[in-house]
């Protein structure tokens, strides 16, 4: 099988592109700035709002199977405009299309989310990852839009270099009223072929079974890096200036009772050997 994995250079992106090289699959990946490890895949550049540069990359690949996992931040022409130009092309060459999409589409007001409950953003990231899982479905039924939390593994996330950074006496906090559900990078990226695999579609959740605040998780990074959590500085998301939800908890049951691969809360994997 043929895999494109769009958005290949960044942090998922690269677990999946190892993943799938190691699974057997024949591996295409694209970048924005930079290529990912030039020995793993075939690089391709692709900016997703470039829709004559899409088609020649899909054109070129020819893939069974398209994961989308590719960031533009609160970028509306990039994170909700993109995917649904990504997946109407998919859908013309009759291509499996995996989309990965966030937590932020909820506002927290409910703090336990499933499968069923509707988008209600409160940021514009939130706004466009919520339209472009509207968007995508609209144009490839048979497409599966993977909602996730927090990425944590290999001392390579954005929060593990916090947690570091933090602790050797940068400016900064942890917040104790930010919960959300953190998955390791290796389990999403499982899940995901796994699903990718499978004929399944429509909106599934795969966060960690584990809910923790900020705080709480920079204590279990702390403590397995071999690092003093004391040091770490606390901090109320609420009394700051940062915009969006509070209390996330995507419950993911209904997903893992269809997936081999287990989804760990971080209370698991920050304690597990690596």
């Amino acid at each position: 099988m043929t895999v494109l994995i769009v958005g290949g250079s960044g942090f998922l992106g690269a677990e999946l592109v190892q993943q799938a090289r190691t699974a057997g699959h024949k591996t295409a990946a694209t970048y924005v700035t930079k290529p990912g490890d030039g020995s793993s895949a075939a690089w391709y550049p692709l900016d997703l709002r470039d829709v004559g540069r899409l088609e020649a990359v899909m054109a070129e690949v020819s893939p069974h199977l398209v994961l989308n996992v590719s960031s533009g931040g609160a970028d509306w022409a990039i994170t909700a405009e993109g995917p649904i130009q990504l997946a109407m092309a998919a859908a013309r060459y009759g291509t499996r299309m995996v989309h990965v999409s966030s937590d932020a589409v909820f506002s927290g007001s409910r703090v336990h989310y499933d499968e069923s409950c509707l988008p209600d953003p409160v940021t514009p990231y939130g706004a466009a990852k919520a339209a472009a899982e509207t968007g995508v479905l609209a144009v490839h039924p048979g497409a599966l839009v993977a909602r996730t939390s927090l990425i944590i593994g290999y001392g390579r996330s954005e929060h593990e270099h916090m947690v570091h950074k933090l602790a050797a006496g940068c400016d900064g906090a942890l917040f104790t009223d930010d919960i959300r559900c953190p998955v390791h990078v290796a389990d999403l990226a499982g899940a995901l072929l796994e699903l990718a695999s499978s004929d399944v579609a429509g909106i599934h959740h795969l966060a960690g079974a584990d809910a923790l605040s900020r705080h709480e998780l920079g204590t279990l990074i702390a403590r397995r890096d071999g690092l003093d959590p004391s040091c770490l500085p606390t901090g109320l998301r609420a009394e700051s200036t940062l915009a969006g939800a509070l209390d996330v908890r995507l419950d993911s049951q209904a997903t893992q009772r269809i997936l081999r691969t287990t989804l760990r809360g971080a209370r698991r994997f920050c304690t597990e050997p690596a």
